[in-house]
């Protein structure tokens, strides 16, 4: 697969400085967001999943039957309903769309989230019933016959589906989690693995790790990276840092560190973001972590800050670090995904173009 760009829908418009409004669920919202990403060649949009928010199937569902290429990340909460009915449900949709849909497993951010719902696993177990719950799922996909399964956390019986995924294969499976347990599981199951906007050495850490843990399932050099920006452009550097400023003096209005039930993130993830900002507040070339020490990391809360051709550049830093899927969250949503789509993706897919052409020259 190539490179993908990829932006962010939720139910209603709102960010860390845009006050949430509208509907809940807000269908014009939703249809203007996706339609102008798409015609500014986003590639798809990841459609979050959290204990308080509307289904998110049925947003990426409205997505799909009002747009015509544009594909979704959607999050899956695993340990919420039988993974054989959850296989059906993510294969019907993706015959719906046509081979659009990718699939974001999340194994569970805070406590506080899951049990909301009723899961009351701690966060080793949760990755433990993550992994049987993919062998369930992915089984569902891929076999011809009826099936037996009796596992911990999950048993089926004669368990076979008439719907299968658009493609022969299969849907792609996207993970997060920074754990020791998270990647355990990565190696094992994750088509892509989703990465925050660390530093470099973070990111290369990281990868190292991830593709250690796919070694025993022959899947080390498989797994692909994606990372996950906010980003700050402007037409001169200085106008982009006074943007820059002025967004975060609106986080600091309005932020208030934690989220999920929970005073400050303790996943391992907003972890290592806090860690990173406590490092400086620019790191490498243009890695600007002060909304995340100001918001205690919640989210993908880091940026890249410049012109469209320096945040080009620091993208494709991470490129030859070993990412190849580039996900921006706007802190205006719409405004910043259209610029991430019209005017700095296009200039790294011809970075990647120039590689790629120099590489093939090396050979």
């Amino acid at each position: 697969m190539s490179s993908e760009f990829i932006g962010h829908v939720s139910n209603r418009e709102g960010s860390d400085i845009v006050p949430p409004k509208g509907p809940v669920v807000d269908k014009d919202y939703i249809l203007n967001h996706a339609t102008a990403a798409e015609e500014a060649g986003i590639d798809r949009l990841l459609i979050g999943a959290f204990s308080t928010w509307p289904d998110n199937n049925q947003i990426a569902a409205y997505l799909f039957a009002k747009t015509n290429r544009i594909g979704a990340l959607l999050a899956h909460r695993t340990g919420f309903m039988s993974p054989s009915l959850a296989a059906r449900q993510l294969a019907t949709l993706d015959q719906f769309s046509d081979g659009r849909l990718w699939v974001h497993i999340i194994t569970g951010g805070s406590d506080a989230d899951q049990q909301r719902d009723g899961d009351f696993l701690d966060h080793d177990r949760r990755y433990d019933r993550t992994d049987e719950y993919l062998t369930v799922l992915k089984k569902v996909w891929e076999s011809e016959e009826p099936f037996d399964h009796e596992g911990e956390f999950y048993r089926v019986k004669g368990a076979v589906s008439q719907v299968r995924p658009f493609r022969p294969s299969r849907i792609p499976i996207s993970f997060g989690g920074s754990s020791e347990a998270a990647f355990k599981v990565a190696g094992k199951h994750a088509d892509i693995y989703a990465l925050w906007g660390e530093p470099l050495d973070g990111v290369r850490e990281t990868i190292g790790k991830v593709r250690t843990a796919g070694e025993p399932f022959g899947r080390a050099d498989d797994i692909r990276f994606t990372i996950a920006f906010r980003i700050v452009v402007a037409e001169t550097e200085d106008k982009a840092w006074e943007k820059a400023s002025s967004i975060l003096q609106k986080v600091k209005a309005i932020a208030r560190p934690g989220g999920n039930g929970e005073k400050l993130p303790s996943n391992i993830g907003s972890v290592r973001l806090r860690e990173a900002a406590a490092r400086g507040k620019v790191l490498d070339k243009r890695l600007w972590t002060e909304v995340a020490a100001v918001s205690g990391a919640g989210g993908n809360s880091t940026a890249l800050v410049g012109t469209p051709d320096q945040v080009a550049e620091a993208i494709l830093d991470y490129y030859d670090a070993g990412v190849s899927n580039f996900l921006m969250r706007g802190f205006y949503p719409t405004e910043d995904t259209v610029t991430y789509g019209r005017d700095v993706a296009p200039l790294v897919k011809a970075g990647i173009a120039a590689r790629k052409s120099r590489s093939i020259a090396a050979e």
